[in-house]
Parts: structure tokens; C-alpha cells; sequence
């Protein structure tokens, strides 16, 4: 029975959190859409560290971490790519290139077709 009341209290802490974050975020934007007198610096100090407060209380919640846990196993997964090197990909760029430029004449010439049977039909 108390682990349903702690999932509920968490649940309802979840929702406090993010709305103490999403408004913090709003006053960001609207602050410094106001402030916009005070030095660039300054502002941009403020917008950084309250950014960093808002995505600390994001991430104290549960779809917080499930969110920082998938952004790590990405991190992870974006490290096990092969990348191309550069002669693969100029290559690849090249037959993608003459693919298209293909592909453009081809329909130039159904349309150009298309163009000269509907004039004689017309006509």
C-alpha cells in the first residue's frame, strides 16, 4: 500500500518539477525579450545558468533520466559507426550526382513528350 502512495507522491512531484521547469524557461524567453537593454554578456550568463537549473529539475525526474539514459546508449551506439572517408564519400557524392542529373533528363524527356503530344492533339 505505501509503495502505490510513493509512486503516486513521485508521480505528482514529476509534475511539479516540470512545471517549475517549463516555467523557468518561459521567463527566460519572456526575460530576456524585456531585458533586452542590459548587456549582451550579462544576458546570456543569466539565460545559461537558469537553462542549466531547468534541465537539472528535468532531469531529477523519471522521464528525465530515462530521457539522459537514452542519450547516453546513443552517445554510445553514435561512437560504434564506421564513417566513410573522404574518397568513399566524394565517390558516393558522385554516383548520387549522376543519379540525379540522370533521373532529371529522363523526366525532362516524358514531360517534353507529353508536351509535344498534347500540342499536336490540340492543335
Amino acid at each position: 500500500m505505501k509503495v502505490a502512495t510513493s509512486a503516486t507522491n513521485t508521480n505528482k512531484f514529476d509534475a511539479l518539477r516540470w512545471g517549475v521547469a517549463i516555467i523557468l524557461l518561459a521567463l527566460l524567453v519572456l526575460g530576456n525579450a524585456y531585458y533586452g537593454s542590459i548587456a549582451l554578456p550579462v544576458r546570456v550568463t543569466i539565460m545559461i545558468v537558469v537553462g542549466i537549473v531547468a534541465l537539472l529539475i528535468m532531469l531529477s525526474t523519471k522521464k528525465g533520466q530515462v530521457a539522459w539514459q537514452f542519450t547516453r546508449e546513443a552517445r554510445l551506439e553514435l561512437r560504434k559507426v564506421v564513417w566513410p572517408n573522404k574518397q568513399e564519400t566524394l565517390q558516393t557524392t558522385a554516383m548520387i550526382a549522376v543519379l540525379v542529373v540522370v533521373t532529371a533528363l529522363i523526366l525532362w524527356g516524358i514531360d517534353s513528350l507529353y508536351a509535344y503530344i498534347i500540342s499536336a492533339i490540340i492543335a
